[in-house]
This record gives C-alpha cells, structure tokens and sequence, in this order.
C-alpha cells in the first residue's frame, strides 16, 4: 500500500565535503527511488552540521584575509548549505528516476522555520558547529561574541542554539509541489531558523534538530510515516552493552520510560525518538520508523526497524 513519507536523512547518507557527498547521495538516491517506485509520496529533509560549518568557517577565513570579505551571517550560510546539499541530492535522485524512466520530478525548497524568540535555547547555546579550536584560539574568537564549549576531549567548537521548531513559512509552496506529485527537499538542517519580529521573519543565528523539523514537516504535509534514518537499524536499550536489546515496536509510553531511564544518549538517539514521539502523537493513525538507509524499505514493510506509536 502507497504511503506519504517524510525522509529525515542522517550524516551517513551525507558526505563531509563536496566530493564525498556526491558519491554518498547517489547510493541514498538508490535507497529512496526503491521508495517512490513502489508508488509512495517521498518529502526529503536532512541535516547540515558538518557542511555549514564548513561554509561558516570558509567565509570566516575570507573575511580575516586580505581580501576582507564580507563576513556572512550563520542564516545564511544555512541557506547556503540548503542549496549545495539540495542539488546534489536533487541531482542525484533525479539521475536514479531517469535510469529506471520514472517520469517524476524532484526539487528543493529553501526553507524558513520559524522559532519562538523566548526559547529557552536562546539562554544555553549546545549545537556544535564548524572546526576544532585550542582554548587559547576559543577565548581569542569569544571576543567575537561567538560561545565556545570543550568537547569530548578532542578541543573546543563554536556552539550556537538548537530552539525547536514552530511552523514552517514555506509550507503552503512544499504541500503544493508534493501533491502535484514532485519528490520535494525541504527543512535542510532543520529549516534557517527565523523569528517573528513585529510581523516580519528575521533569520537567527541558531541550528534546529533536523530531526524535530521532519517531525513539524510531516505534521505540516499529513504524511502517513515519518523515517527517521539513522546509523543502526533498529533503535536499542543498553546500547554497548553485553545485554542489549534491539526494540522493534514502541508506544509512547514506553518510550518516556526509556527516557526517564536514560536509556537514550543525548545528542544521538534521544533526539530522534523525542520526534518520532512527537509525531506519531499529533494524530490518530501516525506512526514514525527509526531505521538505517539501507534497511529503509524493509522498515516499511515491517521486517526492520523500530515503529512508535500512539
């Protein structure tokens, strides 16, 4: 039976630099073409984290050169990042549609996600960004208004906010081009974040959890299944441990109690249950998959994967 997805792609189905990324996504293009081949609507969000601060860091480096460039704001460099990544993934599903002659078309939006101004995140920058620094050369650039925390013993990085996500300005533009039955990029990085501001959107220096986005995304277009694509195939308890357990159906209820079990990591697998949590509660009949790439379509059909829902 045909569905409508939302796709959250993880880093792994991304490369770390322009060349890497273009020989990653023609094997994800493989993986969602089996999709829309089977005949479901596919909407396509990813995240940016290593491409945007690339993109921040390069501007950065410009600006401090000779040539002085004009220092690029973190909003924008996230809309850049949208468009790089976007058309090698456009590119390359729509390479995959032309092997198979499926008549379709695939797109990418540049997409605003509006933010609440009072979030909280705003108080307690956490999402890592860009290169590594020494201490000395993270207090030099926090004279630059920049925050800076040490992580995991490998040196400090630039940390800038992760506030959740509201509503998508672009939803009405993104619903159209999916009912006209095109393949749709959206919500890259997690949308660039922007705040209501006296009635007009004004871009913030923040990063949104692409995983949250895809949970608004999905709510926003009425998707079926919300995948969110991961590292491992099926979401686990006591991960790294000699008692592992692999999951492969969860209710919400049990989902709060792995979590307030801390059964989840923070920054890796709490985040994507946390959204698909969100998204199999926003209406009767919604459920969400955690699963890898290549495990995607057996997901679907029940053979993989780990299912939460109401």
């Amino acid at each position: 039976m045909s569905e409508k997805i939302v796709i959250a792609l993880g880093g792994n189905a991304l490369g770390n630099d322009p060349e890497s990324q273009k020989e990653a996504v023609r094997q994800t293009a493989v993986s969602i073409v089996d999709l829309v081949e089977k005949g479901n609507q596919v909407v396509i969000a990813h995240g940016n984290g290593p491409q945007v601060g690339m993109i921040n860091l390069a501007m950065e480096t410009a600006h401090n050169s000779e040539a002085a460039t004009p220092l690029m704001p973190f909003p924008e460099c996230g809309a850049m990042s949208q468009g790089y990544i976007g058309f090698h993934l456009q590119n390359a599903i729509q390479n995959e549609l032309r092997s198979r002659n499926i008549d379709k078309a695939c797109a990418t939006v540049v997409t605003q996600v509006v933010v609440d101004k009072e979030d909280k995140a705003f108080e307690n920058p956490t999402k890592p960004i860009g290169s590594f620094y020494t201490k000395e050369e993270a207090e030099e650039m926090s004279k630059k208004g920049y925050d800076f925390k040490e992580d995991a013993g490998r040196g400090y990085r630039r940390v800038v906010p992760s506030p959740k996500p509201v509503d998508i300005v672009e939803k009405s533009s993104v619903n159209a081009l999916v009912e006209a039955g095109n393949i749709v990029i959206t919500v890259g990085g997690g949308g660039i974040p922007v705040i209501d501001e006296n009635g007009k959107y004004v871009g913030v220096p923040a990063v949104i959890d692409k995983d949250f986005s895809s949970a608004k995304l999905a709510e926003l277009v009425d998707a079926d299944t919300l995948v969110i694509l991961t590292a491992v195939e099926q979401v686990a308890i006591k991960f790294g441990q000699p008692d592992q357990e692999w999951l492969s159906n969860l209710t919400i209820e049990e989902c709060q109690k792995y979590i307030a079990d801390k059964e989840f990591a923070e920054g890796s697998m709490l985040p994507k249950v946390e959204a698909a949590m969100q998204f199999a509660k926003s209406k009767q009949g919604r459920s969400a998959l955690i699963t890898s790439l290549e495990a995607a379509a057996d997901g679907l059909a029940g053979r993989t994967g780990t299912r939460i829902s109401s």
